[in-house]
């Protein structure tokens, strides 16, 4: 099959969670299709599958993995409701997250086959484009072995990004969230990926200034398309 290593960015602003999802799940299909229809033709007749970078924001959502438990959701539907918070149950891995103004929400979706069919040295891309763009805030990040995601302060750990993925034939969707000017009072309400002892922090809070997400979301695209090339 044709190798194609370029990557074509959408910037989708704000947009319902659920919106986004199904946006996403149709890119994925498409690339799946063009995999199978592949598979019916000769060498020479194969088309390159095409890869997607989509950054977005979202109005204030909880989502849970697949693997998650309901019980790190503080919130009981009532509640939910009355604060004007959705909530999905969703096919990514990992446990429960926030997702709200503030944030820069990143969701590749990539053909693996056209860069490196390791799930683990997929995630460590994406944590890494997460470390060199906050290093240019001067945050150090680091990530803890068995909690997919980058963290700062190494003596008091907290997670300015949340990471969680699905893929399917090599296909990647679902990503990252980047707390920027984050609101973090709504990790009040959950048990952030399922961990009680640590932290969630955002740019803002770290370096104590409100930041340009426009330019903060230029820096995270060009690291991202340096480590995907």
């Amino acid at each position: 099959m044709p190798i194609n290593k370029n990557i074509q960015f959408h910037n989708w602003g704000i947009i319902p969670f659920k919106k986004a999802w199904d946006m996403q799940q149709k890119m994925l299909q498409q690339i799946i299709d063009v995999k199978l229809a592949n598979r019916n033709h000769a060498e020479h007749e194969k088309i390159a599958t095409q890869n997607h970078l989509v950054f977005c924001e979202h109005n204030p959502v909880y989502t849970l993995g697949k693997s998650g438990k309901i019980q790190h959701l503080l919130l009981n539907n009532n509640e939910l409701g009355a604060s004007n918070i959705e909530y999905f149950k969703i096919n990514r891995g990992g446990d429960i997250t926030y997702h709200g103004p503030g944030q820069i929400v990143g969701y590749p979706i990539l053909d693996l086959d056209n860069f490196k069919t390791d799930l683990h040295w997929y995630l460590r891309q994406l944590e890494e484009a997460i470390i060199a763009t906050i290093a240019e805030y001067g945050l150090k990040g680091f990530r803890i072995d068995g909690a997919t995601g980058v963290w700062v302060d190494e003596l008091n750990p907290r997670k300015i990004c949340a990471l969680g993925i699905r893929c399917s034939r090599w296909v990647t969707m679902h990503g990252w969230a980047l707390n920027v000017n984050t609101d973090l009072s709504y990790f009040n309400n959950i048990i952030p990926c399922g961990i009680a002892d640590k932290g969630v922090t955002s740019i803002q809070k770290e370096i104590g200034q409100t930041l340009d997400i426009k330019q903060v979301s230029a820096l995270l695209r060009n690291n991202f398309m340096r480590l995907f090339t």
